[in-house]
């Protein structure tokens, strides 16, 4: 049931009058709390900055959702970077050394390997991510939205009414 209601939001979303750049923006931030450890105090922060823009607040939690599950074979990836950061890089030792000692940095698990190494790749592939993400929606509804509109799929999900519902909401 709470696929069905993400996919079903997802594609309200992506056919409303919301503009690519925010729903793109909230698929980016959201893949960068979606690659990292989720239980950490620099998620929940991350979770909470998203709140406060202006950026589709559904294409961020599905971004979490699906790049969570995406984020296992990351997972090697991230720990060789955090790794080289936190122990090849002989500059940026006092740094860490220098946030650990202070009172509430330690909560935010940047000591981790894989929490450290996944925020500097969601960070790396935050410009990528939404720079393709607005092209796809782009191309989403130059070409592909009518015929998405039309599908049984679409039909069968029950979001004819509620679009042509919210459809008018929104034009008055």
């Amino acid at each position: 049931m709470f696929w069905f209601k993400q996919i079903r939001k997802f594609i309200l979303v992506l056919n409303s009058n919301a503009s690519p750049a925010q729903i793109a923006w909230g698929i980016a931030l959201g893949a960068i709390i979606g690659i990292m450890p989720f239980k950490t105090l620099l998620a929940s922060l991350l979770l909470f900055f998203i709140l406060l823009l202006n950026v589709n607040w559904s294409a961020a939690m599905l971004a979490i959702v699906l790049f969570g599950i995406i984020s296992f074979p990351l997972d090697t990836l991230s720990h060789a970077i955090g790794y080289a950061l936190l122990t090849k890089i002989d500059a940026l030792l006092p740094l860490w050394t220098r946030l650990y000692n202070m009172p509430v940095v330690p909560f935010t698990r940047f000591n981790n390997t894989v929490v450290l190494g996944s925020f500097v790749l969601g960070i790396i592939l935050l410009v990528p991510n939404y720079l393709l993400f607005r092209r796809l929606i782009v191309v989403y509804r130059e070409r592909l939205q009518g015929k998405v509109q039309q599908s049984r799929i679409f039909k069968a999900l029950g979001l004819t009414r509620f679009y042509e519902w919210y459809s008018r909401f929104m034009a008055e």
